[in-house]
């Protein structure tokens, strides 16, 4: 990782410093999913097996996982596994019960009842990556919610062969209708529906480029889906005092750079010492990781940032708005409390990104690309809808009359005016 001096750069060269690395070829991503996006609508179950074919090498038969290999992959899994999975399930479900929205009842003058009701989607979509790097844990973060809301119809999609330990983790959490479908061949499916695959409302999970292309264009087709959020490569953002622990730093930022190549780690600190200490525990730390190499690379566009204090690095890491943001100072929640944006925030040296990835019951499906300065991290508001509700008496009527006849006229909308004053006319209420 390269180590800049914040105060040495130009304000130009500040701004490209907090760049994302630039997703390649984004004209041609767009009609390669485009493409797959029209043949999936147009072919349905048989474009789908085309795309098994091409991209994951496999001839499939059925595209649905059967409640018989569902059932033989939850026998395979280990008595340790299946432990840290439900250690994980329980914590993740704990902190998402507590979410539960009570339907608010007000009277907000007199004869004037508003209601604030909350209702469960009713079909969802959970996408879960595969390939090199299954995620159960995603099956957690998705299908939890899901069930929590009381979502009726829950699908979920994932590249083939799927994982025993994503099977087993769906049905533990109560999803039995899988489909063997990875890339924006599965957003598609989930969006248009197939022979086999039922459309549903909105879509929810992680995934590579092509996945997150896709989402992007189901959501806004007609027709097509909802999306959780807009996401891109993962990142993370540490800010670090003279306190922190050199050894943690550096393994927290190579937590996410083997995630991919295209993912950004970065450091924000005031103390020289602890950069250089940081930069040499990253060499010494990444030789014992089996995806070293991603790693690797993805360091080459990560940067250390020496700032001239912490307050500097709270600014910093608000402009830059990271997808996590773990903070190793010596009074972590007093720089908390300065925070604006970021998916998920970590406190203190005890505190890994790892702990909300997978087990202690925050949500890691997490806005990125600088999306954290509108967007939320992912929560039991999004598996419904909410929509309101009006009663109103005719004295309830009459006293809101002097207030909405005027604002309609000043509108210039008299229909608005008269379904009041056609109510309120001696000759109707006779």
């Amino acid at each position: 990782m390269r180590t800049l001096i914040w105060s040495s750069l130009s304000e130009q060269e500040q701004q490209r410093q907090l760049e994302r690395p630039a997703l390649d070829d984004s004209a041609m991503l767009q009609q390669q999913v485009s493409n797959i996006i029209e043949n999936v609508k147009s072919q349905g179950d048989a474009a789908l097996k085309d795309y098994c074919a091409k991209f994951d090498n496999i001839i499939l038969d059925e595209l649905a996982v059967s409640a018989e290999q569902i059932d033989v992959a939850a026998n395979s899994i280990s008595p340790e596994l299946k432990q840290a999975i439900e250690q994980a399930k329980a914590n993740v479900e704990k902190f998402h019960r507590a979410q539960i929205q009570q339907d608010l009842s007000i009277e907000t003058s007199k004869g004037v009842q508003c209601e604030l009701r909350t209702q469960a989607l009713r079909s969802v979509g959970l996408y879960t990556p595969g390939g090199t790097a299954p995620l159960p844990s995603t099956v957690l973060m998705t299908a939890i919610p899901a069930q929590i809301a009381g979502c009726p119809n829950v699908v979920l999609c994932s590249p083939p062969p799927i994982s025993d330990v994503i099977l087993y983790t769906a049905k533990l959490c109560g999803v039995s209708t899988i489909f063997q479908i990875g890339g924006a061949q599965a957003v598609a499916a989930m969006a248009f529906g197939t022979e086999s695959v039922p459309s549903v409302d909105k879509i929810y999970g992680p995934g590579n480029k092509y996945v997150t292309e896709a989402k992007k264009q189901v959501s806004n087709a007609i027709g097509g889906a909802g999306i959780d959020m807009p996401a891109g490569p993962s990142e993370v953002l540490v800010i670090a005092d003279e306190n922190a622990n050199a050894a943690f730093v550096a393994a927290d930022l190579l937590s996410q750079a083997e995630h991919g190549v295209d993912s950004q780690t970065i450091l924000l600190t005031n103390c020289d010492k602890l950069a250089a200490a940081v930069t040499e525990q990253l060499e010494l730390q990444l030789h014992s990781l089996s995806r070293s190499d991603i790693a690797r690379a993805a360091l080459e566009h990560s940067k250390i940032i020496v700032c001239s204090s912490i307050d500097e690095a709270i600014q910093i890491s608000n402009r830059y708005a990271p997808e996590h943001l773990i903070i190793q100072t010596e009074s972590p929640r007093d720089v908390l409390a300065n925070i604006y944006a970021a998916g998920s925030v970590f406190l203190g040296k005890w505190s890994p990104e790892s702990a909300g990835d997978y087990s202690s019951g925050t949500n890691h499906v997490l806005p990125t690309y600088g999306m954290c300065s509108s967007y939320s991290s992912l929560s039991l508001a999004d598996f419904s809808r909410r929509f309101t509700v009006q009663e109103l008496s005719y004295e309830g009527l009459a006293g809101l009359e002097r207030s909405i006849v005027p604002l309609a006229m000043a509108e210039g909308l008299d229909a608005h005016a008269n379904a009041v004053t056609i109510r309120l006319a001696p000759e109707a209420n006779k």
